[in-house]
């Protein structure tokens, strides 16, 4: 199997970030001027997040959330792809992985419900426990 077929869905989740970026920056700079908050009280994003609306919160929120499970996820990815190990299963837990974090995405930036983003985020843990677990074996024997 090509080693792009485990690649496509990391670049999906890069768009992602990407996409998470923008609309935190369409979200959190109107609040901003809006509420008449000066660029300068972001140097302390605790402090920010106190004086930004809980709407504008939940999508920066998401954004570093991005920066966390995820880094795993790019790093087995690759390592599956430099190493040659991309089969049908790696694959199909790739995508698994990255529509689940999409749909906790979308969950989080919008409606945030709690349990809802949680059972997806413990799914899409599960699944990248399972890459993970599977390729150190491989990479061990």
């Amino acid at each position: 199997m090509e080693a792009n077929m485990i690649l496509q869905p990391v670049f999906v989740l890069a768009l992602l970030t990407v996409v998470m970026s923008y609309w935190m920056c369409f979200t959190r700079i109107p609040a901003m001027i809006r509420l008449k908050i000066h660029p300068q009280k972001g140097q302390d994003s605790a402090r920010l997040k106190e004086l930004l609306p809980q709407e504008v919160n939940r999508v920066s929120n998401n954004y570093n959330h991005l920066f966390e499970q995820p880094t795993l996820f790019y790093a087995v990815a690759i390592s599956i792809a430099a190493l040659g190990h991309v089969d049908v299963f790696y694959v199909a837990c790739a995508w698994v992985f990255v529509v689940l974090r999409i749909g906790h995405s979308l969950v989080q930036a919008t409606v945030d419900r709690v349990m809802v983003r949680f059972v997806l985020f413990v799914m899409s843990w599960l699944v990248l426990t399972v890459m993970v677990v599977r390729e150190a074996i491989a990479v061990f024997s």
